[in-house]
This record gives structure tokens, sequence and C-alpha cells, in this order.
């Protein structure tokens, strides 16, 4: 997991410029106890994990989750009918980046601010359409491309809408001091720690993703890398992410670490 601090000392300066022009939603954060979060990819899977979690652990928080289908996502509606008044359900495709900015006007229309986005969508294979590459002959451009726009691109257009409403919300509502992106990125796009090779297209759209995270106009603070929880329950591996969020230190500055807090090279 990736993870942006904003209002953090190290880049207040940055986006400060960035955002000069951008409208204020002081008064509008204020208003919303125990935050609001953002789960982006919540129709199953750990996003879906996240996004109970994020409703169950915090009595007040408000939750918007979104996905490409939110009327086949059973699960989604399932805790809509749990939690109605809390719960904020958005169609959105990272793919088309018309669905992302429809994302961000209903969240400053309804919110005016964020205190958490999580960006967990993300393919590794589709039938058909694209598979694990076990030799580099199975190297296909699309499937190559196809990855890096869902697992790098989305991600990054996502916070690029979303900015200006986490910059509003900072940690106002939370116990956190500040605002939180998290992007749940994978151990296996560590440069450093790739000691089997394969999986070309989502090993290099996920060290894109790391990349884009660290070394943009977006972010200068610490980011944490943490493998997305294939060994262990979603409830598991969600409590872990969870903690590193709420624990971040800003001494973790342009580090990643897996979930038992080895530190991993990129």
């Amino acid at each position: 997991m990736n993870l942006l601090l904003l209002n953090h000392p190290m880049f207040a300066p940055r986006t400060l410029r960035s955002f000069a022009r951008m409208p204020t939603f002081s008064s509008l954060s204020s208003k919303w106890e125990g935050g609001v979060s953002m789960v982006q990819g919540a129709s199953r899977g750990i996003g879906l994990e996240f996004v109970k979690h994020l409703l169950e652990k915090n009595e007040k928080g408000h939750v918007v989750a979104t996905c490409r289908n939110p009327g086949q996502a059973t699960g989604l509606l399932e805790l809509k009918n749990k939690f109605d008044e809390r719960l904020c359900i958005l169609q959105l495709d990272v793919t088309n980046e018309t669905t992302i900015k429809a994302s961000a006007k209903s969240i400053e229309e309804r919110y005016g601010s964020l205190n958490l986005l999580i960006n967990a969508s993300g393919i590794l294979s589709i039938p058909n359409v694209i598979q694990p590459e076990t030799t580099l002959y199975k190297v296909e451009k699309s499937s190559l491309l196809h990855a890096y726009e869902v697992n790098a691109v989305g991600p990054i257009l996502v916070i690029k809408h979303l900015w200006p409403f986490l910059k509003a919300g900072g940690g106002s509502g939370t116990e956190r001091e500040v605002a939180v992106v998290a992007n749940l990125s994978a151990r296996v796009g560590s440069i450093g720690d790739n000691r089997l090779g394969g999986w070309h297209s989502y090993r290099a759209s996920k060290t894109a993703l790391n990349q884009c995270t660290v070394d943009t106009d977006l972010s200068r603070p610490f980011q944490r890398n943490v493998p997305e929880g294939k060994l262990f329950t979603k409830e598991f591996s969600v409590q872990k992410l969870m903690t590193i969020i709420n624990n971040a230190k800003s001494q973790d500055n342009g580090k990643f670490f897996a979930w038992d807090g080895q530190e991993i090279p990129w």
C-alpha cells in the first residue's frame, strides 16, 4: 500500500501552489463527525471489506463506495440496506475519466470534503482478455496497456479529481491529523525484490503506480507497500492495512513496508 499524507509539512508548499485557486470547504468538512472516506473499487474483494470495516468500526463515519456497475454489486447493496444514512454508492470506471469527474462532483455537492481515499481496484487476470505471463513469449501489447490503464493511470486520475476535497477535509472528524490517500499496490511491483520474474503486465503496472504516487506534484510524503492479502482472509488483511493507515508517521517517509513491518526494497 502506498500512502500520501495531505498537509504533511514537507509537502505543503507545493500543494498550496497547485490549489491556490481551488474553493475551500472547511465549513462543510467540520460537520462530518467521524469523517468521510471513499473506497474506489468497492464492489467485491478487499475493496468491499474496506467499506464494511469503515462502516462497522466507526459508528459515525460516512463512506463513499464506487464501482463500475453499482446495480450488480450485491455486497454493497446489502451494506446499503444496513447503513443507508452513512453509505453512498457511486458509479465510477477508472478507464473512463468522465465517470471520475461525475463522482467528484457528487462528493462536492453531498459532502464537500474527504478524509480518506482508498484506491482498491486492480486487475491481474480477466478470462480471454489478460492473463499473468509465465514467459516473455506470452507478453501482449494489449495486456500491458490494459493493466497499466487500470492499475496505474486510473488511481492517479481519481486522486487528481478528489485532491481538493481531501485537502479541505484533512483529518477533521477523525483520529488522524491529516487526510490520507492509500493506493493498493503489490509486493511484486518492487524492482529490488523481484526474484522470480513473470507477470510482466501486472508487475510493471504496479511499479508504475508506485512511481506515479511518489514522483509527481501530488507528493513527496511517505509511502508504505504491503501485500494485498492473498495469503490471509480479507477481514484480517483490511485490519492490518487500516492499522498502517491509522498509525502512519512522518519518519517513514520514502519507505515501503510489508504487513509485518519488514522494509521492502523498491
